[in-house]
């Protein structure tokens, strides 16, 4: 089972990241000036992961390809690492509706 991570960048700013189970990284948040605005950012994540139509994959200049989990605002509230190809990208998707729904939330440092 996937867990959610939160902790503070260097520059004080509190972010979260979606783990799967084998521990890669497939979902990161941007910075929040506050816990609280994390914690709705992963309450969002938890939501908005399970429709289809808010996930935008894409591809980069290099030709791999990411992808980022918008709110019903259409606001970016997670963006995965960078795959290989756009089958890849599509199976982060995947994994971010299985995982996020039931994760857990760690604090870490």
């Amino acid at each position: 089972m996937g867990k959610f991570e939160v902790y503070c960048d260097k520059a004080g700013e509190h972010r979260f990241r979606l783990k799967a189970g084998n521990g890669e990284n497939i979902l990161a948040s941007e910075g929040y000036s506050s816990k609280d605005g994390c914690e709705n950012g992963i309450e969002s994540v938890r939501k908005n992961s399970q429709d289809m139509d808010k996930f935008e994959c894409k591809e980069a200049a290099n030709g791999k390809w990411h992808f980022n989990l918008k709110a019903g605002n259409g606001q970016v509230i997670g963006t995965s690492q960078m795959y290989a190809s756009k089958d890849g990208c599509e199976n982060g998707c995947e994994s971010v509706m299985k995982n996020a729904p039931e994760a857990p939330v760690e604090e870490c440092e």
